[in-house]
């Protein structure tokens, strides 16, 4: 015979009414809980996710630089062949150094993104413990 939580070894379990009842909040508090891990990794998951995106919005607007400035820096060197044309030339190059550092830390943070981990592995017990199988 199982013996509820609340009670003393020895002690009678109590009516059916109190069983349903033990189960019914135990419940409850498991699906809360679940419900604020689940949260609590939605929130890491999507600060992950705003930050590599901004990166990657760095990384497309100074990839726009390059573009804009490699334009420029073509445009002087065949229009001048000396001088003006080549420092625009070195700015498009620093632009390029820019996007491609900022494309990386944006990529890699996006790669740390997970989902939910910790919830699917606590949430594979639920079965086992409705079963009274505790782990």
């Amino acid at each position: 015979m199982h013996e509820r939580s609340d009670t003393l070894p020895g002690e009678p379990l109590g009516s059916l009414g109190d069983v349903v009842s033990d189960i019914a909040r135990d419940m409850s508090t498991l699906l809360r809980q679940e419900t604020e891990l689940a949260k609590a990794e939605l929130r890491e998951s999507a600060q992950r996710a705003g930050k590599g995106s901004g990166l990657l919005g760095g990384a497309g607007l100074a990839g726009w630089f390059v573009l804009l400035f490699l334009s420029v820096a073509l445009w002087w060197a065949i229009g001048d062949a000396v001088g003006l044309g080549w420092s625009a030339l070195i700015v498009a190059v620093i632009w390029a150094i820019v996007a491609a550092v900022l494309y990386s830390m944006g990529r890699s943070e996006l790669k740390r993104i997970q989902g939910l981990p910790k919830t699917a592995e606590t949430a594979k017990h639920i079965p086992e413990a409705m079963k009274g199988h505790e782990s």
